[in-house]
């Protein structure tokens, strides 16, 4: 990769880091689900003007949306309101990489590599050690909430790869269209009314400056920039590097939200990047110990 594009993987890693951070300023002025509703309106809204659909059907699309923008999101926003950190849930989130194996074993027929079992398994065990610390600095329903949400994350990954080749930017954008209306039903049956009214009627600039940054800054420059790195680069170059975003998350809201981790809890952090990296390199390292062993 030359120097240009390693800076701007490294943006787009600092923006998907911070928004952990900024998911947390957010909520403590507006509900989960509102302020999902107004993060996936402003992601729409003006950018499907000029953006085109991507050419794709129409219950491919729903499902994306269904499940990355909608499910995704509603389940990690409803986590860190009831109080899952910041940091811990830019770790726990990463488990949809195993969520997406088991997925694409499942549901289209996959192969799963030895490594990649290895890496679950030792990535299980650190989410395990993390998990047994609910209580202390975070609650078991943030954590539980947060496992669903990489779940969801991990089904959408599996739509985007039954659709094949499709411009990133254009299934975003697109996207985004179909979460606001299921987040204000979801927002009016569990927030009600009168706490949306609340949360508009007082929004504050740093809420505002949240919604913004969610949705032009996480949403539409961070997709539209990895977008571009897939298009010019092998995906195995490019997708190590999302490796960096429980580690930018971590370090962000400890400096900006004074989080800190217990020992066991930065134990099992370390535990589960130690699974993530096997599942990434696994693969390669053994290919390389039997190429010099023969």
């Amino acid at each position: 990769m030359t120097p240009k594009d390693i800076l701007l993987a490294a943006v787009v890693i600092v923006a998907w880091g911070v928004n952990f951070v900024v998911i947390k300023v957010g909520l403590e002025g507006v509900p989960p689900m509102l302020l999902g509703a107004l993060r996936f309106m402003l992601a729409a809204f003006p950018a499907i003007l000029f953006i085109r659909r991507p050419n794709m059907p129409l219950r491919w699309l729903l499902a994306y949306g269904l499940t990355i923008s909608l499910g995704q999101f509603a389940f990690l926003f409803s986590a860190m309101y009831v109080g899952m950190p910041a940091g811990l849930a830019s770790l726990v989130l990463q488990a949809q990489a195993f969520f997406t194996l088991g997925f694409a074993a499942l549901f289209i027929g996959e192969r799963v590599r030895r490594s990649n079992l290895i890496g679950l398994m030792i990535a299980a065990a650190g989410l395990l050690l993390i998990g047994s610390e609910s209580g202390r600095s975070f609650t078991l329903a943030g954590f539980v909430l947060t496992l669903c949400a990489a779940a969801m994350w991990g089904l959408g990954n599996i739509v985007t790869k039954r659709v094949g080749q499709v411009n990133l930017v254009s299934l975003v954008v697109w996207g985004s269209l179909i979460p606001p209306l299921p987040f204000l039903a979801l927002s009016l049956m569990l927030e009600g009314p009168e706490q949306i009214e609340t949360a508009l009627r007082n929004i504050s600039l740093n809420s505002l400056l949240a919604i913004a940054y969610l949705a032009f800054i996480a949403t539409l420059l961070g997709y539209g920039l990895w977008s571009r790195l897939l298009s010019r680069y092998p995906a195995s170059q490019v997708a190590p590097f999302s490796l960096l975003v429980p580690v930018i998350g971590l370090s962000s809201a400890w400096l900006l939200l004074g989080e800190g981790l217990s020992t066991a809890q930065w134990i099992g952090a370390g535990v589960v990047m130690l699974g993530l990296l096997i599942n990434v390199f696994g693969a390669r390292l053994l290919r390389q110990l039997r190429g010099a062993t023969a």
